[in-house]
């Protein structure tokens, strides 16, 4: 997949290339749409001989098998959401297998007649999982005994070392970072989905990265830990960080596309804001000692989708860094009427029990409370502290569009979720002018929700999924609908990614907690765009639906067989 700046569009000045970029971006969201009369351009079959490998590995890195504890975290999986509750563990072999195994690990083999595949801690599109994820961490006792860089294997559990750092660099690199604090980054393999939805899978490979995200989030949220994207480092220096821009290492097999950089620390710090990487140091992390080469992923990938290579182009670099408050936002007790300090399940069991439902019920109906604090999880709390939001430095740009079909005591219909309060009216405006904007009873009076139209919606919600039952079949589903134009202006092309990564993790909360309630959920990456936005009726490019999702009552497929996710005898 190789793309180019066309030859006859000369780029003089800065502003030219932002310009160029958002010009690329539109083009790439217009033509990557699914409408009614056609979808976004694919292969329109699955080409079995060329499916690539969910397995990246690096051949001749030394590996480090991660111990599974016996025993995981038995804290709550409500206690994850509460600010600084958690007492943080120490940072060893074992609570970074912790980390992983919530983070990035299988879950599960699944089984039909002669085929298995595996489930992942990381929900993803089509479960190919494009995601790659990475580590930088110190001189750990099991580990190593220098910092390095680690690439995550998660067949085997395992921490692949691809480099060696030099003590004094790692020491430099993390010096304005709070003790014990360590690095993650993700990126993606854009041929694992545009193997199978052609040039629609960037839009894919940015959900999964948001999911990952999520994850890693709630995983060094059940350590005590906080995680925080660090937002303005460019793709050639996260490239250089972890080794993606080796060309040798990659001789013959699929890159990785750079997506995110991220910093987890152990304690609370004073302020996150100005935390940077210096390009000096991440330079000196390049020059260290590599191991390994990238496996091959498919012996050859027949179409090409050049529109994916210009779109990745044009979304590489952050114009500026996001640093956005909110103190006008609810509080706690304002968005759930009172502290949720109760719950069924362990972190650990809600983490590594997700599962993406495959068919709904049809006639599973939640309670209302249950329906106002899944919503209220999705809206960030005054202080910024509300979890898994403080791990973005930008208030939300992701809203709601819901199709309600059986909430207890609330009328199904048309509703919406201003996931930031000060956007109410901006929404109103976009939307349908009759609509009623009526708030539902016994609705915590901090949650932004309303509803728009009463009426049954089940069917123009599975056709607008693309025909798929699951979105009528739910209790409910939803559209993500993004401040989209107003981003691209206010932040630069680049952001195109983030309203995709806040849509996987908007999407990961739903997940979570749908399994906290003790029903499914699953995301929706086939809808059709523009006919989305018709039902709430918005007329104008500045909104765009990026993310459909349905919740319900599951259907279990019992062809299937489950199979545990690692031989832990044999590992320990």
């Amino acid at each position: 997949m190789q793309g180019n700046t066309p030859p006859d569009f000369t780029l003089k000045t800065d502003t030219d290339r932002d310009l160029f970029d958002e010009q690329v971006v539109a083009a790439y969201h217009e033509r990557s749409k699914h409408h009614y009369h056609r979808y976004a351009a694919s292969l329109g079959y699955m080409d079995w001989a060329k499916q690539p490998d969910p397995f990246r590995r690096y051949d001749g890195a030394p590996l480090v098998r991660l111990p599974f504890p016996n025993a995981g975290r038995a804290l709550p999986y409500w206690q994850l959401c509460v600010a600084d509750n958690t007492v943080p563990v120490p940072l060893s072999v074992d609570s970074i297998s912790l980390f992983f195994r919530y983070a990035l690990s299988l879950t599960a083999w699944k089984r039909f007649q002669e085929t298995t595949w595996s489930l992942r801690a990381n929900p993803s599109s089509g479960n190919l999982h494009p995601t790659e994820g990475y580590a930088l961490l110190p001189s750990l006792d099991g580990i190593h005994n220098r910092p390095g860089v680690y690439h995550y294997a998660s067949k085997v559990h395992g921490l692949e070392l691809r480099a060696d750092l030099d003590p004094s660099v790692w020491a430099a690199l993390t010096a304005v970072f709070p003790e014990g604090s360590f690095l993650v980054g993700l990126s993606s393999i854009l041929w694992r989905e545009a193997w199978k939805y052609g040039e629609r899978a960037f839009r894919y490979c940015q959900h999964d990265v948001g999911h990952a995200l999520g994850t890693m989030r709630f995983a060094a949220a059940a350590l005590g830990w906080k995680l925080r994207l660090l937002d303005h480092v460019g793709a050639a220096a996260a490239s250089q960080l972890l080794g993606l821009d080796r060309e040798a290492d990659y001789a013959g097999a699929e890159r990785e596309h750079p997506e995110l950089v991220a910093l987890v620390v152990r304690e609370k710090w004073a302020s996150d804001r100005g935390l940077c990487l210096c390009k000096e140091l991440v330079t000196q992390v390049a020059t260290s000692r590599w191991y390994g080469t990238a496996n091959v992923l498919s012996p050859e990938h027949g179409v090409d989708w050049p529109v994916i290579d210009q779109v990745a182009a044009a979304t590489t670099n952050p114009r500026v860094a996001a640093d956005e408050e909110f103190s006008r936002f609810p509080s706690e007790e304002e968005l759930f009427g009172a502290p949720v300090r109760s719950g069924a399940f362990t972190a650990e069991k809600v983490i590594l029990g997700r599962r993406s439902a495959v068919s709904m019920d049809g006639s599973t109906a939640i309670p209302a409370a249950t329906f106002f604090r899944m919503l209220a999880r999705l809206v960030p709390t005054r202080d910024g502290r509300s979890m898994p939001w403080d791990a973005l430095p930008w208030r939300p740009r992701i809203h709601l569009g819901l199709f309600v079909h059986r909430v207890n005591d609330l009328p199904p219909g048309l509703y919406v979720l201003a996931r930031d309060p000060e956007k109410v009216e901006t929404l109103r405006q976009a939307f349908r002018s009759e609509f009623l904007w009526l708030r539902p009873p016994s609705c915590p009076h901090g949650l932004p929700l309303y509803l728009l139209k009463e009426g049954d919606y089940r069917t123009l919600a599975a056709s607008v999924s693309c025909g798929q039952d699951i979105a009528g079949d739910g209790a409910l589903s939803l559209g993500m609908i993004a401040e989209y134009m107003n981003s691209l202006v206010t932040y630069g092309a680049s952001f195109y990614r983030n309203l995709f990564w806040e849509a996987g993790l908007v999407g990961q909360v739903l997940y979570l907690e749908a399994e906290e309630a003790g029903i499914r959920s699953t995301g929706i990456g086939c809808y059709f765009d523009d006919p989305v936005h018709e039902v709430f009726g918005i007329s104008s490019r500045d909104w765009q639906s990026f993310y459909h999702f349905t919740v319900g009552g599951p259907v279990e497929d019992r062809r299937l067989t489950t199979l545990p996710a690692y031989n832990l005898e044999e590992a320990r």
